[in-house]
């Protein structure tokens, strides 16, 4: 095919093209690469390898690092409390310290033994303070049913009590403890301290305390009157008054006998008259015997 000129050169159709095709160079003239090439390089380098050499070692590098982790372990606690120790000595320096305790809610008898469970002292860093171990030491002690613990910056820690309500005082077995409205002693605290409660006595008389004593507290002119509880049988209860009558209580149904006592003490005077016994252990019935000089 004959040759074109054009601009005074003679080109060639085709054989330059054909010759830098062959050999890969590119065109004379620094003409721009192909645009389709340049996703094809970005799309390279954007893969990751992920061949197993590369997953081996990546789990050898967390297995050693995990092995240093609990080598130095020791050593991080150490470091550990030399910050806390760091920190503690700043919030000092900025008067951030313990001075005051306020104890709320405690009786006379129960406090100390709330203070020694503190286990606080003047001038310890506030901050660091536990409360939730302050907390539960003090719920140890025996006279505490709920303790809250408040932190009041810069130097106040405020202890709030909620003592067991004292029930009772119970005999058994030569023993005499302070219960609370469940049964449960109170720990620590002096029965002879409370002259003023009922004495319950007698094994079991402890866990039902709790049910007999309201239904008595309702009737003061009665309540006024018993020297003692005592427990038969574990299974129901006799009144032993001041003067030394004998009331029978039935194992079951005990305020329906109380009511038929209350009835007969309105309409009789009984509780001043006297008697030796009242058995009001049959249901719709009461038997009174009388006193001997009666």
């Amino acid at each position: 095919m004959p040759a074109v000129v054009r601009g005074g050169r003679r080109q060639s159709s085709g054989s330059s093209r054909g010759v830098a095709s062959k050999k890969g160079g590119r065109p004379r003239g620094g003409a721009p690469k192909p645009a389709s090439a340049i996703p094809g390089k970005m799309a390279a380098i954007g893969r990751i390898d992920v061949s197993p050499r590369t997953v081996m070692i990546a789990l050898g590098a967390s297995a050693l690092l995990v092995i240093g982790v609990l080598a130095t372990g020791a050593r991080a606690e150490r470091i550990g409390q030399s910050v806390s120790h760091g920190i503690d000595g700043v919030t000092a320096g900025m008067g951030l310290t313990l001075k005051r305790v306020h104890i709320t809610g405690a009786s006379a008898e129960a406090e100390p033994a709330i203070q020694q469970a503190l286990g606080l002292y003047s001038g310890q860093p506030i901050i660091s303070l536990d409360l939730n171990a302050i907390r539960e030491r003090v719920q140890g002690v025996g006279w505490v049913r709920e303790a809250r613990v408040v932190r009041l910056l810069p130097d106040t820690l405020i202890v709030e009590i909620k003592e067991h309500g004292r029930l009772a005082v119970w005999q058994d077995a030569g023993q005499i403890k302070v219960i609370d409205a469940q049964g449960q002693v109170i720990q620590g605290a002096d029965a002879r301290r409370y002259p003023t409660l009922p004495l319950v006595v007698g094994k079991g008389a402890d866990l039902a305390a709790g049910e007999v004593l309201p239904l008595l507290a309702q009737r003061p002119r009665l309540m006024s009157r018993v020297d003692a509880l005592v427990r038969v049988d574990e299974r129901r209860w006799d009144l032993r008054l001041k003067d030394g009558s004998l009331i029978q209580l039935p194992a079951v149904e005990q305020e329906a006998a109380l009511i038929r006592l209350d009835a007969l003490d309105q309409r009789e005077r009984l509780l001043d008259l006297g008697f030796a016994r009242v058995d009001l252990r049959t249901p719709d019935e009461v038997a009174v015997r009388p006193a001997a000089d009666a």
